[in-house]
């Protein structure tokens, strides 16, 4: 396994346990931020199990204690991106999404533990599993449009076939941080436990893990019924309020300026509206447009074309100075005070 250049351990962890191939990022200081060597191994770990036969199922989760992944490494695509040396940047990006899609279609069950921070790209790798547990530390986004980007990794598609009337742009627009038993609640994450169990839960899967099914549909069945009795068993609370809002003011949108001008008109009677108002205001305008269009576009569309759309607004966004200035105001910099430039009409359509 790859070596990063800032620690002496594998960034990614293979450990096997008879049946179960047990996958752990492992950039804890960096929150398992992905980079391209990580997701080299990722993907060859996964081309194992599917190879022999005796492994059952994968678990994928994160060291350290604040999150199981934050997303790509920004840090390391803008310093390709500043030095005009694109082609490193996309092929982190084709690399990443070619991954993610086949972990969508991966023949075994796979479980991601998503404890605490769990954005982006992190929400890329456990999108595709078949069961995502969460924990009250949790803490899942798409804070993209803060730097000037836009949420990828399929999530222009599959947020439609997860996520609640109006949330795939609500949450694609805004970043907004959904937290704990609210990752359930969207769907996002299939059940939730808590931290101090998680320990008990991994040796549980681990052993009785050769009695699983070889047929992937039964085996998702026994493993829900072992994962069930750690999970919580209090009613998730729904967001009527909530959910109405998002509705009203993100579901079906035609533009950015629509989405405005709603939450405008009710801003006066709602601290909702105006807090929503004010977090697009200081998003940068082109990525917003780019993640709209995104949506509108690949909503019920196959992930292997949404992923291909995603691919070719990478190459456009990254090239946009908005990219390169929101990555330094809001991880470089940090003085919160991104200079956009908008160029809303210049973005392509897909």
């Amino acid at each position: 396994m790859a070596l990063d250049i800032d620690q002496k351990e594998p960034v990614v962890l293979v450990e096997r346990y008879g049946s179960v191939m047990a996958i752990i990022l492992n950039r804890p200081h960096a929150i398992n931020a992905l980079t391209l060597e990580m997701i080299r191994s990722i993907r060859q770990a996964l081309d194992e199990v599917k190879a022999e036969n005796y492994f059952q199922f994968v678990l994928l989760s994160g060291a350290g204690s604040k999150g199981f992944c934050a997303g790509g490494d920004v840090k390391r695509l803008a310093k390709a991106v500043e030095e005009k040396a694109f082609w490193r940047a996309e092929l982190f990006f084709h690399e990443e999404y070619a991954l993610d899609l086949s972990l969508h279609r991966f023949p075994k069950p796979v479980i991601v533990i998503a404890d605490g921070i769990t954005m982006g790209g992190g929400l890329g790798l456990s999108a595709g599993a078949d069961l995502v547990v969460a924990t009250e530390s949790t803490v899942m986004a798409f804070p993209e449009t803060r730097i000037g980007f836009f949420p990828d990794v399929g999530a222009t598609g599959w947020m439609f076939t997860k996520c609640p009337r109006g949330y795939p742009e609500y949450l694609g627009l805004t970043g907004y941080e959904a937290k704990g038993a609210e990752c359930i609640r969207l769907r996002l994450a299939n059940g939730l436990t808590r931290k101090v169990r998680l320990q008990k839960l991994r040796e549980t899967l681990t052993k009785y893990a050769p009695r699983i099914s070889s047929e992937k549909g039964e085996a998702v069945g026994q493993l829900k019924a072992l994962l069930n009795p750690f999970l919580e068993k209090k009613k998730i609370l729904s967001g009527p309020e909530m959910d109405q809002l998002v509705e009203i003011h993100f579901s079906g949108k035609a533009s950015v300026q629509e989405i405005m001008d709603s939450l405008l008109r009710c801003r006066p009677a709602n601290q909702w509206c105006e807090d929503n108002y004010r977090e697009l205001s200081h998003r940068s305008p082109t990525a917003l447009a780019l993640t709209l269009k995104l949506l509108c576009h690949n909503e019920g569309r196959r992930l292997e074309e949404v992923f291909a759309t995603e691919e070719k607004a990478a190459h456009f966004i990254i090239r946009h100075p908005d990219y390169l200035e929101g990555v330094r105001a809001q991880i470089l910099d940090k003085d919160g005070n991104p200079r956009w430039q908008p160029s809303a009409d210049e973005v392509p359509f897909f």
